[in-house]
């Protein structure tokens, strides 16, 4: 990218995160990832050259670290704290986003992959019972590769398969992309798809009457279409 030939604060600011990508990978990086594949699980299109080049950047300017693993087996990418500082800029982009622009989202906007990571990592597991608990997404739109998804969560541990673990599901959700993304993003209600016919929600009674407590929806879910 190249310079803008200003001074101006804005203008550097702009330099430093204005390409491809970038801002998208401080947004993975704000909300917890940490490794080279949880980045390519928020960012799928992104290819292994790009995110590659954008991490090195990223370091060479200062907003992220490299550093070992607690277990000392792999690299992890890590916020300094200019880099924790964009935390209210990239929020307030995903605010305004949410009031202005979200109705503008297309067929080719829709992500099952970028759906499920952001659901498996926002999983209330304080409001699940002990032990593993099992819930199961089946997108009856998609392909045989993507339509079927699991979370297992068992305490703190949260894991997203795309290949079945062999645990019976304690809930399943049976749906199409387009309704489950419009519940994610505040734009339907559980009822409202369940009364629809969209989305089909079957399980033990003590997790499906209170889903809302432990599939938390996106943090701008509360937010109203500005041309509403």
């Amino acid at each position: 990218m190249k310079g803008y030939g200003q001074f101006c604060p804005i203008a550097k600011a702009c330099e430093a995160l204005g390409e491809r990508w970038t801002l998208l990978l401080m947004r993975e990086l704000l909300c917890g990832s940490h490794r080279y594949n949880d980045f390519k699980r928020g960012l799928p299109l992104i290819s292994p050259t790009m995110l590659s080049q954008r991490l090195k950047t990223l370091q060479a300017r200062g907003l992220i670290e490299r550093k070992r693993s607690h277990d000392q087996k792999s690299q992890e990418y890590h916020l300094t704290q200019a880099g924790r500082e964009l935390e209210p800029i990239v929020m307030g982009l995903g605010e305004w986003g949410a009031r202005w622009v979200r109705s503008q989202m297309s067929k080719d906007d829709l992500s099952v992959e970028l759906l499920m990571w952001d659901m498996r990592r926002t999983i209330n597991s304080s409001a699940l019972p002990q032990g593993r608990t099992v819930l199961h997404f089946k997108f009856k739109d998609l392909d045989k590769k993507y339509r079927h998804w699991w979370i297992l969560a068992e305490n703190d541990d949260i894991d997203l398969c795309v290949d079945d673990p062999g645990f019976d599901p304690d809930v399943s959700f049976v749906s199409d992309l387009k309704t489950m993304t419009q519940l994610w993003l505040g734009d339907t209600t559980l009822s409202k798809a369940k009364s629809s016919g969209k989305l089909d929600v079957s399980g033990a009674s003590r997790l499906t009457r209170n889903i809302p407590k432990w599939l938390l929806f996106s943090g701008f879910s509360s937010i109203k279409n500005g041309f509403s």
